[in-house]
């Protein structure tokens, strides 16, 4: 049985860091993209960040560009988000799930419309960024 489990979300100031972490286990071989995603209050869930299979080849959204850093962590099957200079927009529910064989495509087609390749997803961590 696949199990995907977030963990790190907490409350920071404006401007503050969160180290978000990720582990998929159960999952059938190894050729599995991952991705975050995030829910504000009252909206859509929307991407984040994802790595791609087989390259790691990283990508990010807009929003996140330049202050977000998606990783492998240690250990198989576990990603890291590290979120640097966080904006209350930051807050939300933030998700983890993975992708069987998501590439450059893939990963861009799912963080723009999240789901649709996404087989595998976490109940999410609350991240709550504080003014």
């Amino acid at each position: 049985e696949v199990e995907v489990v977030e963990s790190g979300g907490e409350v920071v100031p404006v401007g503050g860091s969160l180290r978000l972490t990720c582990i998929a286990s159960g999952l059938p071989n190894d050729e599995y993209a991952m991705a975050w995603f995030r829910q504000a209050p009252g909206k859509e869930r929307e991407g984040v960040a994802c790595l791609a299979w087989k390259d790691g080849q990283t990508y990010y959204t807009g929003p996140v560009k330049g202050r977000f850093t998606v990783s492998i962590g240690n250990g198989k099957n576990t990603l890291i988000l590290q979120m640097n200079s966080l904006k209350p927009e930051d807050t939300g529910m933030d998700y983890c799930a993975a992708g069987y064989r998501l590439g450059r495509i893939g990963c861009t087609s799912n963080l723009d419309s999240p789901g649709t390749d996404l087989g595998y997803w976490g109940r999410g961590t609350q991240v709550t960024v504080s003014t």
